[in-house]
């Protein structure tokens, strides 16, 4: 379903009232000031970076990198996901009228997956509010914009607040996720029924719900934990940095069991001897059936830099214990001069 040019006079609650079937008190909706559906749609720029030679993450997110994301400040400012800006040593911002902007990262934050930009001069649109995600709530109507005006919305509903583990060492709480599925999602926005910015687009997803129904849609960041990281954000010479140990261990969580997936290349579960097809039995001496519950034990260890005792089931049906040298994430990462 599309969102007719025939709306941009309206509201965005409006929209969403008229095409999601929401129904809000008209009290409430008249109460509130709100950016109509085409300002929002102009506060969405395209986003395409380049990763230079010898990037940790070329091979496995590409050289080339294209998504979207959203103006916040006057000055330029623009949040998207961070696998778009990660390691990039060229981004361009490409604004609703075509024109394009060269920008700088200003930050990549692990932990919540979020990326700073700032164009080099500012994109003559109203910055998109940012909202509060706390109080979006499951069954919820919110529309998803990504670059394109109309053409690239979509309706779509809460279907959960719920935590997401990624295999890559990563771990988000109240992560929303929404449903239908929207194909481009890196970096789109989630705008709820005020026209505010409430998450930025991460992930497809083939069970929003997380039980065992099939239910595809997508896994949003929420906008609450961008706060913190604009009043941090620095240039990547100087990287918004975790203070968790990282081991490069990616890992698949199958019938309550951990399968190493694949180590990072020249990572410290590499240089251990961990290797693709060992099983992950211990932590410590605390077993683990659960990424979550993986994460956050070596995440309460220490500082980067903590050994790490794990106990694995190596391919050859040995049982194995090694002590893993952590490490901080962001010094094994190859950062742009400049970015």
């Amino acid at each position: 379903m599309r969102i007719g040019t025939r709306l941009i006079t309206l509201r965005l609650a409006m929209a969403v009232i008229l095409i999601a079937g929401a129904v809000y008190p008209p009290e409430a909706a008249a109460a509130q000031v709100e950016p109509s559906i085409e300002d929002v749609f102009k506060a969405i720029v395209r986003i395409d970076t380049t990763v230079p030679d010898g990037a940790r993450t070329r091979d496995t997110l590409g050289a080339t990198r294209t998504g979207h994301g959203a103006v916040i400040d006057a000055n330029g400012l623009i949040v998207t996901i961070g696998y778009l800006v990660l390691e990039a040593n060229s981004v361009t911002v490409t604004s609703h009228d075509g024109t394009t902007t060269p920008a700088t990262v200003l930050a990549y934050d692990h932990d919540t997956g979020f990326g700073l930009v700032r164009a080099a001069r500012p994109i003559p649109v109203k910055p998109l509010p940012i909202g509060k995600s706390e109080s979006v709530k499951q069954k919820a109507a919110a529309v998803i914009a990504g670059f394109g005006g109309s053409e690239a919305a979509l309706p779509v509903r809460i279907v959960a607040r719920r935590e997401f583990t990624g295999y890559w060492e990563y771990l988000l709480e109240r992560a929303i996720f929404t449903a239908p599925p929207y194909a481009n999602f890196g970096g789109a926005a989630l705008i709820d029924s005020t026209g505010a910015l409430v998450g930025i687009g991460s992930l497809l997803v083939p069970n929003t719900t997380g039980d065992t129904e099939f239910t595809p849609g997508n896994m949003f960041v929420p906008i609450d934990r961008l706060k913190p990281l604009i009043k941090e954000a620095s240039t990547l010479s100087q990287p918004t940095r975790s203070a968790k140990p990282w081991i490069g261990l990616y890992t698949e969580e199958v019938r309550g069991r951990l399968f190493v997936k694949r180590v990072a290349k020249d990572g410290p579960a590499q240089k251990a001897g961990l290797a693709h097809g060992d099983i992950l039995v211990k932590i410590g001496d605390t077993p683990v059936t659960t990424q979550a519950a993986f994460y956050r034990k070596l995440w309460s260890l220490g500082s980067p830099g903590t050994q790490v005792p794990v106990t694995v089931l190596t391919t050859a049906s040995e049982i194995k214990r090694v002590e893993i040298a952590s490490k901080d994430r962001y010094r094994w990462y190859r950062f742009s001069k400049g970015n």
